[in-house]
């Protein structure tokens, strides 16, 4: 993958949702509210279990992965969430899983993925879905706004992902409750923990925030677990052998 990682993809994924068909509303999945489920659990570190085959960053991470049975283990073992990637080309990710561990388990299930078009949003809570995911870096302001509202519109919660300030202010002038700070710069694809450090001071008391990438062991999730009500986990949980053990670690006492 080159240097310049999301305008490449945002390409693609306009090439994708113009062959898109839209698709006829299906039942939203009921599970609890994940906004609610973080407000009220203040004292701990939740963890949102990421199932992801592969990375333009890091290449095969985890092809032979039982993707319903890995989703199964985090579950049973407290996570909060799954985020699933649906990313095809960029991420070996499917559709296709979402669906299938979204059947299979009762929590809350994100559809991780560039999300540009309402398209999107309608598969993805047909697929099982009942958090989807908007980056601010990859839309207008306009736009995000109107997938936002959209989305909102449809029962679905929004995870908005920033990266800087200028983000972070963007996602709070939104109305966004759930705000992920990604320590993956998505231009140079490098991870700096500091992002998510160096932001905390500018969170707002009636939101919750999420700490996204370069999370691998506990020390990583101690750093954070201060500023941060969840941290989103994928290759450690994707490469651990132990994935329980490896979950454990990462849910942090903070009273």
């Amino acid at each position: 993958m080159n240097k310049e990682f999301l305008p490449t993809i945002l390409r693609q994924k306009e090439a994708e949702v113009a062959a898109m068909a839209y698709e006829e509303l299906q039942p939203l999945r009921q599970t609890y509210s994940f906004y609610d489920f973080l407000k009220s659990r203040p004292q701990e570190l939740q963890l949102i279990a990421e199932v992801k085959k592969a990375s333009p960053s890091l290449g095969n991470i985890n092809l032979d992965v039982e993707i319903v049975q890995q989703a199964r283990i985090y579950e049973e073992n407290g996570a909060a969430m799954i985020s699933v990637l649906t990313d095809e080309i960029f991420f070996k990710g499917s559709l296709d899983y979402l669906r299938d561990i979204s059947d299979q388990v009762s929590i809350p299930t994100l559809n991780k993925d560039f999300i540009i078009d309402e398209k999107q949003i309608v598969r993805a809570r047909n697929a099982g879905a009942t958090v989807i995911l908007l980056i601010v870096a990859a839309l207008t302001e306009k736009r995000l706004k109107e997938l936002y509202d959209f989305a909102v519109g449809l029962g679905l919660e929004v995870l908005v992902e920033t990266h800087n300030l200028t983000e972070l202010e963007a996602a709070h002038r939104l109305g966004a409750r759930i705000i992920g700070v990604n320590n993956r710069n998505l231009v140079t694809f490098e991870t700096d923990i500091n992002t998510s450090l160096g932001l905390s001071a500018h969170f707002k008391a009636d939101r919750v925030y999420i700490s996204e990438s370069a999370i691998f062991e506990k020390a990583d999730a101690e750093l954070v677990a201060p500023y941060f009500d969840a941290v989103l986990v994928g290759t450690a949980l994707m490469q651990a052998e132990d994935v329980a053990a490896r979950m454990k670690e990462l849910k942090v006492d903070k009273s």
